[in-house]
């Protein structure tokens, strides 16, 4: 705390304390049983528990509490009155004891954090090498392709839970690669959820992963291109749907797979291309990275300057767009990505701002998120399991833009948002970076 916040502070001893009062606790977050380090106090177990730490008053804020003072005489600090500190007595409350527990898993999960960033650059490395050998060894290319879909496959069939983890920006240099992992993950998880059989799921993964791979019969000044295309190149563009499947075939790719290259830009309503096909003349493998694939274009477009937030992209496929997807597999994909998709920065019922780290996908409405807290040091940011703060919900997201300086430095929001499973149980292995 500065000292001016000292010398403006009113101050309540903790006889004082009653239901309605907007309290601060002027300890480390971890010395306290409480979710925040500010609140307002909203019953008699909350008192109980304040009284509990040993202090001899506490700091409130009249304007935020329900009646501007407590009862009794408030105490103000002084500029020039010193105050002998005192000396938490902290009793190990259960609420404490939980905390203390989480900030053990807060540790281990730091600790977790390069791994799982370590294995997403390994993969869009493993991808590049893909690519880059497609023809000029084929076989060996295909076995490490299948390979790595196995892998991710038989990791995600295997665990019993998902936790979905929002990727730093500065991760490796296979950005050209980031766009088909995240659809291959966000497909492959949908699939998952659907139960669809291990085979299913292989020849899916490799649709996806390989949906765009008739992008290299594209010209780049095409692709590269920063102005909006002609009519003529946009023709010409979506000639790589075409271009894809006969690369698939030519290679031995299963059919589901080339179906998936080939119709991966079909909408249900008709407005898709190369074919303009409809419903269920559409295969469901490419049903559903259509929809990993719209979403990831909306989030990391070409010009970096037209991306919209996770939550932006899920809402405007959800309101605006939701007759071009299979309605089914759309609910499914919100449903697993939560209303607040990682990487979103919201506002919590409270007023803290943070920034959603890691969606359980089994309890997609309370994910984990990384607070702003001025007083804590970015590297130790506390961070929040929703799945445990029954007071506190999420209110709105809030475009990164929006942010004041210091909070957007230290969310440090995405600019390329790129996601990686953790096919473990969340509460060990989830990670916030």
């Amino acid at each position: 705390m500065t000292a001016m916040q000292m010398q403006d502070s009113a101050y309540v001893t903790m006889d004082q304390l009653r239901v309605g009062l907007y309290v601060y606790i002027d300890l480390r977050w971890f010395e306290h049983p409480f979710a925040f380090n500010s609140f307002k106090i909203k019953d008699e177990e909350q008192i109980r528990s304040l009284r509990s730490l040993g202090l001899a008053r506490i700091r409130y804020d009249p304007a935020r509490s329900d009646k501007a003072t407590p009862s009794g005489s408030e105490l103000v600090l002084a500029p020039s009155e010193t105050v002998a500190p005192v000396a938490p007595v902290v009793k190990e409350h259960p609420a404490l004891a939980a905390k203390r527990a989480l900030i053990e898993k807060i540790r281990v999960q730091r600790e977790a954090a390069a791994r799982i960033e370590s294995a997403f650059v390994d993969t869009a490395r493993t991808i590049h090498n893909v690519e880059k050998n497609l023809l000029t060894n084929p076989a060996e290319t295909l076995r490490e392709a299948n390979q790595l879909i196995s892998q991710i496959a038989d990791s995600f069939l295997d665990a019993p839970e998902l936790a979905i983890h929002v990727m730093g920006d500065k991760i490796g240099s296979e950005e050209l690669y980031f766009h088909s992992l995240n659809v291959t993950m966000l497909s492959l998880m949908m699939a998952r959820d659907l139960k669809l059989p291990a085979e299913v799921m292989q020849c899916l993964g490799m649709g996806a992963l390989f949906h765009d791979v008739g992008c290299r019969e594209i010209p780049d000044k095409i692709l590269k291109k920063s102005e909006p295309w002609t009519q003529a190149e946009r023709n010409y563009y979506e000639l790589h749907c075409a271009y894809g499947a006969e690369i698939g075939r030519k290679l031995g790719f299963a059919p589901l797979a080339i179906d998936v290259i080939q119709q991966h830009h079909e909408m249900v309503d008709g407005s898709g291309y190369p074919s303009r096909l409809k419903t269920d003349a559409i295969s469901l493998s490419a049903r559903i990275v259509a929809i990993a694939n719209y979403y990831d274009e909306l989030c990391n477009p070409s010009n970096i300057a037209n991306a919209l937030t996770p939550h932006e992209a899920l809402s405007m496929m959800f309101a605006r767009l939701r007759g071009k997807f299979d309605p089914k597999l759309l609910q499914l994909f919100v449903r697993c990505l939560g209303v607040y998709p990682p990487g979103t920065i919201v506002q919590l019922s409270n007023g803290v701002i943070g920034m959603v780290a890691t969606i359980n996908t089994a309890k997609p409405m309370k994910p984990m998120i990384v607070a702003y807290d001025a007083d804590i040091p970015k590297e130790e940011a506390i961070l929040i399991d929703m799945d445990g703060t029954v007071d506190v919900n999420i209110v709105k997201a809030i475009r990164p833009a929006q942010l004041p300086r210091e909070i957007y430095a230290y969310l440090s929001p995405r600019k390329q948002v790129s996601y990686y499973f953790d096919a473990g149980s969340p509460s060990k292995e989830s990670v916030a970076k």
